[in-house]
């Protein structure tokens, strides 16, 4: 299926790496430009080059904290003078990691679960919009989780800041849609990401078997799935292109579920 994504422009944060990178990987296939956004260079290096030979024009990376707010402003600028002022596609993949039970986490912790799973959000929407509205046509796709609607004592600070980013994106798709900005929400279960095979590792489980992995989940954070396995990075990026493309042209405010199926309201 034809996208409708080719020369067009987008910025996935987060996006050099584990789900970030298999949704980028999704839009330079479909002749997206792509721009990475990270904090180590060399994985960008890595990212960009594995873009480029995917078919995507102009592939960049940017080594930039989205905790720091000139520094967002800053890249913005850069990516307006580079594509004209216009911006089609904003992914925001970056979330909060710690985890631990609601007695030991440290106000700290729950800062930093906020300050990474939210506000690096809104800094990044924040400064991208003047670049959104410009665009013929754009899309917004934040990454929550599953976690929000099916709760887990180890996980409160991380669910929380979440939770408060899928409330802020349907907030932001109502200011948007007289614009015709689309923004959706998508809440990806238990994925075998590089820090969740590296959890897995940790405590003496073949994290690289998606079928003992998924037990260990069940095990340790009560997270099982109607499928027996955990899911991939890259079937996470095929949702994520779709919702950040011109083929989805009425779908807006929707949090989408990518977790192998579960019992949720």
């Amino acid at each position: 299926m034809d996208l409708g994504l080719r020369n067009a422009t987008a910025v996935v944060v987060g996006g050099s790496r584990g789900m970030g990178l298999a949704a980028s990987r999704c839009l330079a296939e479909d002749g997206a430009r792509v721009a990475l956004v990270g904090r180590t260079q060399a994985s960008l290096d890595s990212a960009v080059a594995d873009l480029t030979d995917r078919g995507s024009p102009d592939a960049v990376g940017f080594a930039v904290d989205v905790g720091d707010a000139a520094a967002v402003d800053n890249l913005f600028a850069e990516i307006s003078g580079r594509w004209n002022g216009e911006l089609n596609v904003l992914v925001n993949t970056v979330g909060p990691g710690a985890s631990g039970s609601f007695e030991d986490l440290t106000d700290e912790q729950w800062r930093e679960a906020v300050e990474d799973g939210v506000l690096g959000m809104v800094r990044c929407v924040r400064s991208a919009l003047p670049l959104l509205r410009k665009a013929q046509w754009a899309r917004v796709v934040n990454f929550s989780a599953h976690s929000t609607q099916r709760q887990s004592v180890m996980l409160p600070a991380y669910t929380a800041a979440k939770s408060m980013l899928t409330s802020a994106s349907k907030n932001l798709s109502l200011l948007l849609a007289k614009d015709e900005i689309l923004v959706n929400v998508v809440s990806p279960g238990s994925i075998a990401s590089e820090s969740l095979v590296g959890w897995a590792d940790s405590v003496g489980v073949d994290g690289s078997d998606p079928y003992r992995l998924m037990e260990a989940i069940d095990k340790h954070f009560g997270h099982p799935a109607h499928m027996p396995r955990a899911g991939l990075p890259e079937e996470i990026g095929p949702v994520v292109a779709f919702l950040a493309s011109r083929r989805n042209s009425y779908m807006t405010g929707a949090n989408i579920n990518v977790d192998g199926g579960s019992d949720f309201i």
